[in-house]
């Protein structure tokens, strides 16, 4: 049965397109040139008779139209590279590919993957940490631990847990400059998190203002790219840092940081399981039950350790 149906690479160049917002990078995704994926699209367009991408300055905004044609595009070459892939690796049905977040990884997943392959000895993980795999760009990936507001167009998702926000610190910084007046923040180097090259997240600013904590310069201090990092940085003595509460459990239990006044924030944002609509692997299944165990077992067995004792100045 012939379909009356656009070509093939004119519909992947558009979902890839419509899917990173620019033409540049669809091309180095497609190993093509730009050129190529801009007119393909623009074929696409004037055959179907409806505007799909808004050309802006430094990005392509999806139509309404766009939308409703990436969202079955995703879809279908979802479900098609899914059975392909489970064509070749019939040896490898119980493999589970994700990505998530190098800090959460880390520091979170890592330590608990031991008990994961104790329970589920059958389950077989790839995990990956590399900001740019997408579950919108290809379906090579499973599921995907994402932080965020819960919000991706096309994707189911399941909250697992929201950060909180403490102040840490080496307990031998703190002890050296603490006075009976309380800390003074102005003393010691602040540890930031840079939510982009060129600016930071705004942890520490919300933090002082729940603490009631006025004055206090935070245009100073080292920057890293990783929370991870300033986490380290933090346990070293370098500085005192802001940090999700779920990813210093560890060095708070052993006495490598402790917390810096009892106030705790909750995060604007949270960490999510995001998955694709319908998407029904046993191995998914199995491993979205584990993470919520884990989760409520981490919520009821560990408390934060008792914040230092002191005053505000």
């Amino acid at each position: 049965m012939k379909r009356k149906m656009p070509g093939l690479n004119a519909l992947k160049a558009f979902e890839v397109a419509g899917s990173t917002g620019s033409f540049t990078r669809a091309a180095e995704l497609l190993n093509v040139t730009q050129s190529a994926v801009s007119r393909q699209v623009r074929q696409l367009e004037e055959q179907l008779g409806e505007t799909l991408l808004e050309r802006r300055h430094h990005h392509l905004d999806l139509t309404s139209a766009g939308r409703v044609l990436l969202r079955a595009l995703h879809q279908s070459f979802d479900k098609i590279e899914m059975t392909v892939r489970s064509l070749q690796q019939k040896s490898h049905s119980n493999r589970l590919r994700i990505n998530a977040p190098p800090t959460f990884t880390s520091r979170w997943l890592m330590p608990r993957l031991g008990r994961l392959r104790e329970q589920h000895p059958e389950l077989e993980l790839s995990i990956s940490t590399r900001l740019q795999d997408s579950l919108a760009e290809t379906s090579v990936l499973d599921c995907a631990i994402r932080f965020g507001n819960g919000e991706w167009d096309g994707l189911d998702s399941s909250l697992l847990f929201q950060e909180r926000h403490v102040a840490v610190c080496a307990p031998s910084l703190l002890a050296r400059e603490s006075s009976e007046e309380g800390v003074d923040f102005n003393r010691m180097t602040l540890l930031h998190v840079l939510a982009s090259e060129d600016q930071r997240y705004l942890t520490w600013k919300h933090w002082l203002d729940a603490a009631r904590i006025h004055g206090v310069d935070t245009q100073g201090g080292y920057e890293f790219d990783l929370l991870d990092l300033a986490i380290r940085a933090a346990t070293e003595g370098l500085g005192i840092t802001i940090a999700d509460w779920h990813m210093v459990v560890p060095e708070l239990a052993a006495g490598e940081l402790t917390q810096v006044l009892n106030v705790h924030v909750e995060g604007h944002q949270s960490y999510w399981l995001v998955t694709r609509p319908e998407q029904d692997l046993p191995q998914l299944q199995v491993f979205g039950q584990w993470l919520q165990e884990e989760i409520w077992l981490s919520q009821r067995q560990l408390e934060p350790s008792t914040a230092a004792l002191t005053s505000i100045p």
